[in-house]
């Protein structure tokens, strides 16, 4: 069992203690990347839930740094807290919470024992009470545990309504969470911890508060709001932390904000962001704080100043931002399951940590993007339509990035709401040629376009490049499915205007100096009735087109253009049409109100049997006469269940019994397929047969897949990796190197004379160029531009 796609950007990952290490929690496993390549080194494995957190152990003194710059602790839904070697991908040991852990910080604390400072780690952790009803008001709680002795120490520090996420600063000695329009802060004591000195204070807002941030060496937190601003609070906890180690004040933690006589000295507001702030981070010198949201733009911010520049077009909103120890180095997580490496201070972006893109979401689509994955099976590649107008290719044995096809010329704007997406993508069986579909929306019911693009490979696997591009082939009516004829360069495009089309490749002819180029023209056009055709689908061999008019099948010979026979009619319209390799069977998909799982006897056209299923997919083998579907479990009320919310089985054609079955988890938006496995993955497979399919690969809504022996009885488990594509370990210094470190690299200066700055003598030339976020108002620009215009002659004295 192969599994893979997990989120890279579920939590923000963490730097080793000397910046040469990454590790980013990536579902059940916590990856380790070199940030030097960004690629893999090894997995750590030992959660049962998903990995929430993970903190590098901080090294108490500089002598014992060598000694822990290695281990880190890791949190997880299952409950535990893990102590690893990572450097030896090795479990040290496990503390038990009990709840699932949300987040989890560890500040350096110290604790006196014998007249001396020992470092002790204790853990704060967030944590959810399941044990409460679902309707419970105060869910989250935050506790802290004792690493050491492994069990929880003093009260609770706070109740809220949901686990919230937890951010020291960096010397330990604060502690915050944002709780709706309150920023909660606690003042720990480093020196000599004790539960009962933890004093806190809160900082109050008019809006939702969504991320905060302290500063590394004064006394001021910042924090982001749902609309976009930054607040600064400077002088925080002067009066309620103004007693020594902690002591008791008088003043109440519920006084207002700095508005109200709360807390702190001043509050000054920055406003730049158009939506919600989603990351606060201070430089590790305190000048400047960085921050991120939905625009996909990274701001930098002088504290002293206010002023600020710009790090844009990183192509997806942001998450998360973390700095190394090394200075030159920092990362940005973004919500296209990306995570860029920075070299510090002008954050150019050296290298990219890939993972499969996430799924497109958006209320106003519904469901515009089910099952619309297409699969490269020559390659085992995935073709998965991205939110920026893009097809990612991504190889599901090795997990990851193969390449990504620009489909629209258009640029993206996170921030904007989806005048465009990709319906449909259609790879031919050898994968030679590809085709897509995107959709205009209109604007005010006006202005939608359909496009059908036709693309063929490259050189390697994942590359294309356009060939044909055919602007509404239907007219204005959408585009139901596209499929490739076996063997043949010839492809179908069913339309829910009444129609199908079929499309030849030809060869366009050139002058003697230029190279052949093809192209794809429409060779014929059939209807039946004028009903929708909904589906579409070509048998093994290509003989036989089968397409379905909403709820009947018309059998078709496509190269004759040519009706054939016609199946008796289903229940409701169908969505998917299937040949069951070489037999005799045809499968069809209805998706509507009733729902139906048929399969039908071609040559006798009559229905062999059907199931009353809420199917999500379905696939079919190209050499047995096997089919798997994806089927959705149904709850009294219509909705689907949390946990295994699907199941997916596995028939023979003859028999309506299902041959296995399995239950998976994130059903709806999910696809299954049949794929040649490789050798790691057949060697124990009894019924492999040469060219033959012998793994199925289930990818969930979330886009996380699985691919297994459909004949094991192998349980799936998704996050659960038995097959990694894992570089070896960098190569260690020799030589005078690995003895006194290397030698610190000397820059030559050299005496370079002063030279005065001499304006250009056509500025206007290049005095509007340069990004839009730095360009100064029109009322600074246009004085200096008409002034470059005028000619400038010197007053003679008298």
């Amino acid at each position: 069992m192969i599994t893979g796609g997990q989120s890279y950007v579920s939590a923000p990952p963490a730097f080793s203690a000397d910046g040469r290490l990454l590790l980013a929690c990536t579902g059940r496993t916590v990856s380790v990347f070199s940030a030097s390549t960004g690629m893999l080194v090894s997995e750590l494995e030992g959660h049962e839930g998903d990995v929430t957190a993970v903190v590098v152990a901080p090294p108490p003194v500089a002598a014992a740094a060598a000694k822990v710059a290695s281990y880190c602790w890791t949190a997880g839904l299952d409950g535990f807290l893990i102590y690893w070697d990572f450097a030896a991908a090795e479990l040290v040991r496990k503390v038990q919470v009990g709840l699932p852990v949300h987040s989890m910080v560890i500040p350096n604390i110290a604790r006196i024992s014998r007249g001396a400072e020992i470092y002790t780690p204790f853990a704060f952790v967030s944590v959810e009470d399941t044990s409460k009803p679902s309707n419970e008001k105060l869910r989250g709680q935050l506790r802290i545990y004792d690493l050491t002795k492994g069990r929880q120490v003093g009260s609770l520090l706070a109740e809220t309504r949901k686990p919230e996420m937890i951010v020291a600063s960096s010397s330990g000695e604060f502690l915050g969470i944002t709780n709706k329009r309150k920023l909660h802060v606690w003042r720990i004591p480093t020196k000599n911890f004790k539960p009962d000195k933890i004093r806190k204070i809160k900082l109050s807002h008019t809006k939702n508060l969504n991320t905060l941030a302290f500063h590394p060496n004064e006394r001021i937190v910042a924090s982001g709001d749902a609309t976009g601003r930054i607040l600064i609070w400077r002088g925080f906890g002067n009066a309620k932390f103004s007693g020594s180690d902690g002591a008791k004040s008088e003043l109440d933690e519920d006084r207002g904000d700095v508005r109200g006589n709360g807390d702190a000295d001043t509050c000054t507001t920055w406003h730049w962001h158009s939506s919600g702030v989603r990351f606060l981070k201070f430089s590790t010198d305190g000048a400047y704080l960085f921050s991120g949201g939905m625009e996909g733009v990274i701001v930098v911010w002088q504290l002293d100043t206010g002023k600020r520049r710009y790090k844009p077009r990183l192509g997806s909103p942001l998450l998360s931002f973390v700095d190394s120890p090394d200075s030159s180095i920092a990362c940005v997580s973004c919500m296209n399951n990306q995570v860029h490496l920075l070299k510090m201070p002008n954050m150019e972006v050296m290298k990219s940590i890939a993972g499969i893109k996430l799924p497109i979401s958006s209320p106003n689509l519904g469901g515009c993007f089910r099952d619309v994955y297409g699969f490269d099976y020559s390659n085992k590649l995935v073709a998965v339509p991205t939110e920026d107008y893009c097809i990612q290719f991504y190889d599901l044995f090795e997990n990851t990035e193969v390449s990504e096809v620009q489909v629209c010329e258009r640029n993206f704007q996170p921030v904007d709401d989806i005048t465009m997406y990709i319906s449909l993508v259609s790879l031919s069986i050898d994968g030679k040629f590809m085709c897509t579909v995107d959709v205009k929306l209109p604007e005010e019911e006006l202005g939608g376009l359909v496009t059908l693009k036709f693309w063929n490979q490259g050189s390697r696997a994942g590359q294309y490049f356009l060939s044909t591009v055919i602007y509404e082939p239907h007219s204005d009516a959408g585009i139901s499915a596209i499929v490739f004829r076996p063997g043949k360069n010839m492809a179908v495009s069913s339309s829910f205007g009444g129609n199908f089309k079929v499309w030849v490749q030809s060869m366009l002819s050139k002058p003697s100096d230029e190279k052949n180029q093809s192209g794809w023209r429409c060779q014929s056009v059939g209807s039946y009735k004028n009903k929708p055709m909904t589906a579409a689908t070509f048998s093994s061999d290509g003989s036989v087109l089968a397409v379905a008019a909403e709820n009947i099948i018309t059998l078709w010979d496509p190269d004759n253009n040519a009706l054939v026979g016609v199946i008796a009619e289903a229940l409701s319209p169908i969505t998917k049409l299937l040949f069951i390799g070489t037999s005799p069977f045809l499968m069809s998909l209805s998706q509507s109100s009733k729902p139906q799982v048929a399969m039908w006897n071609v040559p006798n056209l009559s229905m062999q049997w059907s199931y009353s299923l809420f199917a999500e997919a379905a696939c079919c083998s190209s050499s047995r006469s096997e089919f798997a579907v994806l089927a959705l479990l149904s709850c009294p009320d219509g909705e689907t269940l949390a946990e295994q919310d699907g199941v997916i089985l596995l028939f023979d054609a003859e028999n309506p019994k299902p041959v296995y079955s399995w239950s998976v988890k994130k059903a709806r938006g999910g696809s299954v397929a049949f794929l040649k496995g490789d050798s790691s993955l057949d060697a124990n497979s009894k019924n492999m047969i040469d060219g033959e399919e012998s793994s199925l690969v289930y990818l969930n809504g979330s886009h996380e897949y699985v691919i297994f022996d459909p004949r094991s009885n192998e349980e799936l488990h998704i996050g659960k990796s038995a097959h990694k594509n894992i570089q070896t370990e960098e190569p260690g210094p020799i030589g005078y190197a690995s003895i006194f470190g290397e030698l610190p690299k000397l820059e030559s200066k050299k005496d370079v004379p002063e030279i005065l700055f001499i304006p250009s003598e056509r500025p206007w030339e290049t005095i509007f160029s340069g990004s839009t976020h730095v360009l100064p108002p029109l009322t600074k620009l246009c004085p200096a531009f008409l002034a470059s215009l005028l000619e400038k002659r010197p007053v003679a004295n008298e």
